[in-house]
């Protein structure tokens, strides 16, 4: 009986630190580290990446088959988790989507975010944001019933995901490999998005596919 209540214990433990929050105390800040362990409806790399529409900002339907041909990166973006705020307070992302799309490469910033929950903003105000952050997506695409979020398989913000212009997935994960909101940590980084999309665009195979992403956690509908 001690033994079972011990197990129970540990169960219990375990469960709490899967709901870990920061300590600014904000109830939508949860902290998620995405498994390894792919599910059969989830975006695979190696395959081909999954068509999908959404609307922008603009209140058009893009659709990611309109850039066949091109190198594109998926965002996750949730502009209220503090993981997203690393990057964007240190620009660290802007410099990163500015650098590529000069180079031709297609930069998809998308949230799930459901309506209510944190990161759901109106088109209005999202374009205000990008603005005043100075970021350079290629388009915001909004996906308000999560539906293209869990086609990927994304679970965190930011979660990352880089196609080829074969129309192949060759990366997804993190943006790198410190899961922190400490900005000193950006210099020291490995970037796993640079790096695939170096390797990519070289006509070489990505050396790193998939990592773990950390952030918070996608808020899709509950």
């Amino acid at each position: 009986m001690r033994v079972a209540k011990m197990g129970l214990a540990v169960l219990a433990i375990t469960a709490l630190s899967l709901q870990l929050t920061l300590p600014s105390g904000a109830k939508e800040t949860r902290i998620v580290a995405e498994s390894s362990t792919t599910s059969a409806a989830e975006a695979e790399c190696g395959k081909k990446a999954p068509d999908f529409t959404l609307p922008n900002t603009q209140g058009k339907n893009e659709s990611l088959s309109d850039y066949a041909g091109k190198f594109v990166v998926l965002e996750w973006v949730n502009f209220g988790c503090p993981f997203v705020k690393k990057h964007y307070e240190s620009s660290n992302m802007q410099k990163l989507q500015g650098a590529y799309t000069k180079k031709g490469v297609i930069w998809l910033s998308i949230c799930s975010s459901a309506e209510g929950r944190q990161g759901n903003m109106s088109a209005s105000d999202i374009n205000k944001a990008i603005k005043d952050k100075n970021a350079h997506p290629t388009s915001y695409l909004i996906d308000r019933d999560g539906k293209v979020g869990k086609m990927y398989g994304a679970k965190a913000t930011p979660h990352m995901y880089v196609i080829d212009n074969k129309g192949i997935l060759v990366y997804k994960g993190a943006i790198d490999d410190k899961a922190s909101v400490d900005q000193e940590d950006i210099s020291g980084a490995k970037n796993y998005v640079k790096a695939a999309l170096d390797e990519a665009m070289a006509g070489r195979k990505v050396s790193t596919a998939s990592t773990k992403a950390y952030g918070c956690s996608v808020k899709y509908q509950q």
